[in-house]
């Protein structure tokens, strides 16, 4: 099996966290369609003829697009790709697109799951961020996506910020309880490099997040999500039984996927590869039918270290038999440099499958780090 995910690079405004490709032009618009429909030729034989059982679309804003737009896109992968009958399709949307008339024509497409950025339910918060939807249009998303007959959904929300207040948070939580999603997405702002958050905090205009309070909202998400019935199956995401994210959950179980469009990523099991950021270069470099884009091939210490930074995260563990499958006695070596990590209670074993525990889970990156060969 593998994933197929195609990259959207537009949005109606750049929110001020954001440092993922898009553009607020749409001016090559019609072009880029095109170019993403010839690169899914170009990439036929990436996946060696796995069946795929994902497909995503990611940005940017997918929501942006037709009907007809993403039917176009879906038939060309079903021309070229097998695809499994019951293949998890995933949009990703903005609640200010999710109107009825869009959700009624999102019905005709092979669309089955969508991924609405939420982020806060409050008003202040979603003006700080610079996003493009209001609070009221959060919750009615939701609701007529269900009303419409989408059930499977999954929504983003961010902690850790300085207008958050706990209150606010747990306020945020029991809302998306009592709209019965069955997964959540929740991320801890970060601040990226180049973004307008970032050079606000330069320039004094706003305040740097503060770890303290990401920690304790992360705490308070781990237990009351639990309480709700959700498992807590990688450090940022939770769902009811049997609503996982097909399509991210093989990311983390290292499944080949192919990245269609302008920065989009594709790993084949043995070597990554990522097309340049730019849509103008992207555009004209599939139009004279060649890709724009590097690779990698993995060294036995980069897949050794890609196995150890994904597992860790998630419910499945890192299982030390996948690890000497990779590299003979890498197993001895990472349980040495692990010591200090189980005496402080921060990992555990069981089976042969080392978990984090959830003291743990709030130290994940670094532990990873620390373990990498």
């Amino acid at each position: 099996m593998a994933g197929i995910y195609i990259h959207i690079p537009f949005c109606k405004q750049a929110c001020h966290y954001c440092d993922f490709h898009f553009s607020t032009s749409f001016k090559y618009k019609d072009e880029l369609l095109q170019a993403l429909i010839k690169e899914i030729q170009l990439q036929r034989s990436y996946l060696s003829g796995e069946t795929i059982e994902t497909i995503y679309f990611g940005g940017g804003t997918p929501s942006l697009l037709s009907e007809s737009e993403i039917g176009l896109i879906i038939n060309t992968i079903t021309g070229i790709h097998t695809v499994a009958a019951d293949a998890e399709i995933t949009l990703e949307a903005n609640p200010d697109d999710l109107d009825k008339l869009k959700l009624q024509s999102l019905k005709h497409t092979p669309i089955n799951r969508f991924s609405i950025g939420l982020q806060s339910f409050f008003d202040d918060d979603l003006q700080w961020m610079n996003r493009v939807h209001r609070a009221s249009e959060a919750e009615a998303s939701v609701k007529r996506a269900q009303d419409i007959g989408f059930e499977n959904l999954t929504v983003d929300l961010i902690y850790g910020y300085p207008l958050l207040t706990d209150q606010k948070w747990k306020f945020n939580l029991d809302k998306v309880f009592e709209l019965g999603v069955p997964h959540i997405s929740a991320y801890s702002m970060t601040v990226e490099p180049q973004t307008a958050l970032a050079s606000f905090i330069r320039k004094k205009k706003q305040p740097a997040m503060n770890d303290e309070q990401s920690a304790a909202q992360f705490v308070y998400m781990t237990d009351i999500m639990q309480l709700q019935g959700f498992e807590h199956y990688e450090i940022s995401n939770f769902c009811k039984p049997g609503f996982y994210s097909r399509h991210n959950s093989n990311y983390w179980k290292g499944v080949k996927y192919l990245g269609i469009g302008p920065s989009a990523h594709s790993y084949n099991g043995e070597a990554r590869q990522w097309n340049i950021a730019n849509n103008t270069k992207y555009i004209e470099a599939i139009v004279t039918g060649k890709l724009p884009a590097e690779t990698e091939v993995l060294t036995e210490a980069d897949r050794l270290n890609e196995y150890i930074m994904t597992s860790l995260r998630t419910i499945w563990g890192l299982d030390l038999d996948k690890l000497n499958n990779i590299a003979a006695a890498s197993a001895n070596q990472l349980l040495i440099a692990a010591d200090e990590y189980f005496n402080k209670e921060w990992l555990t074993k069981n089976n042969n499958i080392i978990f984090l525990t959830p003291k743990g889970k709030l130290y994940a990156d670094h532990i990873a780090s620390e373990l990498f060969f």
